[in-house]
């Protein structure tokens, strides 16, 4: 089992900045890939940022260029996100996915004021 625990989350103006972190524990494989979701009010959970145990990183649009994704091979990940937007406001987590199987922490919550 893996348990995954989020930090960092707040309120921020528009055009803040905002570091999650995330801290696995438990039985850790040497190849996974960590990644941040998100989900707002009303919406379905959305990737955000993803990165292998290479180093290999992938973000959709919305968020390249502002937010960077980061690990070390220990279970720790952290999401730097600049120029905050109110779109952003959502309930940001933490994935780990090894051997195909999906684990999740519970949550942190981001909230941009305009």
């Amino acid at each position: 089992q893996v348990q995954l625990v989020e930090s960092g989350g707040g309120l921020v103006q528009s055009g803040g900045s905002l570091r999650l972190s995330c801290a696995a524990s438990g039985s850790i494989s040497s190849r996974n890939a960590m990644g941040w979701y998100r989900q707002a009010p009303g919406k379905q959970r959305e990737l955000v940022a993803t990165i292998t145990s290479n180093g290999f990183t992938n973000y959709p649009d919305s968020v390249k260029g502002r937010f960077t994704i980061s690990r070390d091979n220990s279970g720790k990940a952290a999401l730097q996100m600049v120029s905050l937007k109110p779109e952003d406001t959502a309930v940001y987590y933490c994935n780990l996915r090894q051997q195909s199987v999906d684990y999740w922490g519970k949550g942190t919550l981001v909230t941009v004021s305009s």
